[in-house]
């Protein structure tokens, strides 16, 4: 196999109304999408949400990425992606560069899998035909009350749904708590909450304050209370409240997340393999956490992720949007997306390969 095109572009997936959470709007999504193709036909590919920078990834991928890996055996995986990061160290240790890799180190073990004849899930290793999944959401719009918050939550759970998660942050603490009451009286005692703050809060006076406000409706764990960066600052929250701190959707690599762990920043961990460079360092990644028998709860993506903590032993949960709720907008473009059944589980696709087929049509439609 010698690998003789890369291919990256942009798409846009537009949104019937703004959707926002603690400190941002957004009116579409964007990805970046990625093909790798070998000399025998094949063809892999990879993609990352852009959040308004997509065509920059894509050109990182054109740019950068592609002059090292035409030509080599795109079964070389751990080569490819060690060429890729430290080739770019200079100018691209996280952000964008990171996202390229991420982009081609998927369609590389795409290819891979297919090759060996076998669904991805089942090469990393098969540790489970299905995974559980919550019913994420929660999110701010000016015509959403409480009443619409409860609704959205109660579809949840008869969904079959045991876990769900919500967002906070954007309004007052007072406000908060009154909406995280309203969703806790919703779904009842037995479900599980989650809470999502997308690193509002300033410093850990401002963290904890809030936190502990919603202590009184068992969290099950609150992601990034703080920025991200401010992994000190994580650390004095997590360990001054009643439940778990998680992080890691925006995260780069195994060194960054052995961090979190080591400074107490985290408790649950939630790489994005589109984001901390691919299936390679996720692997890393999550095989780093069981040695501390610390939880993986990957970000978003549940098209790939699926696979992937079908691979694992310590996979906590998959995180689910439905598309009509109108967040995130992804499955527009797969050709066969991924939902969980009646229990909440989402089966492991049986293809070869990691099963995320794109439709050809959709990715014309939404070319940006």
């Amino acid at each position: 196999m010698e690998i003789t095109q890369v291919e990256s572009f942009p798409i846009e997936l537009p949104l019937e109304s703004p959707v926002s959470f603690s400190n941002r709007t957004l009116t579409y999504r964007d990805h970046a999408i990625t093909y790798v193709r070998t000399a025998d036909g094949r063809e892999g590919v990879g993609y990352s949400l852009g959040y308004e920078g997509a065509h920059l990834v894509a050109d990182a991928v054109e740019s950068m990425l592609e002059p090292i890996v035409l030509g080599e055996d795109p079964r070389d995986t751990t080569r490819l992606w060690r060429e890729m990061y430290e080739g770019n160290v200079q100018i691209g240790r996280m952000g964008v560069m990171l996202r390229a890799i991420s982009t081609v180190d998927m369609a590389l073990w795409d290819l891979k899998a297919k090759a060996a004849g076998q669904p991805l899930y089942k090469l990393l290793g098969g540790n489970s035909e299905s995974v559980p999944s919550y019913g994420s959401g929660g999110y701010y719009r000016d015509e959403k009350g409480h009443e619409a918050l409860r609704g959205e939550v109660r579809r949840y759970v008869d969904e079959g749904h045991e876990v769900v998660k919500m967002k906070v942050g954007r309004l007052s603490v007072d406000e908060e708590v009154e909406r995280v009451a309203a969703v806790r009286d919703e779904v009842g005692p037995e479900t599980t909450l989650l809470l999502d703050a997308n690193g509002v809060w300033e410093s850990t006076t401002e963290a904890v304050r809030a936190c502990r406000a919603f202590e009184p409706y068992d969290p099950y764990f609150i992601e990034e209370p703080v920025m991200i960066d401010r992994v000190e600052t994580m650390a004095e929250v997590n360990d001054a409240i009643d439940y778990p701190v998680a992080t890691g959707e925006l995260e780069g690599t195994r060194h960054n997340f052995a961090r979190l762990n080591d400074t107490g920043a985290a408790t649950i961990l939630q790489p994005d393999v589109t984001v901390c460079g691919g299936i390679t360092e996720w692997l890393r990644i999550a095989n780093y956490a069981a040695a501390y028998d610390v939880p993986i709860a990957p970000h978003y993506n549940w098209n790939i992720h699926t696979s992937l903590l079908g691979a694992i032993d310590n996979g906590l949960w998959i995180e689910y949007f439905y598309r009509d709720m109108d967040v995130k907008a992804f499955d527009d473009v797969v050709a066969e997306p991924l939902a969980p059944g009646d229990d909440g589980r989402i089966a492991m696709p049986e293809e070869p390969g990691h099963g995320v087929t794109l439709d050809e049509d959709a990715l014309e439609e939404f070319s940006a």
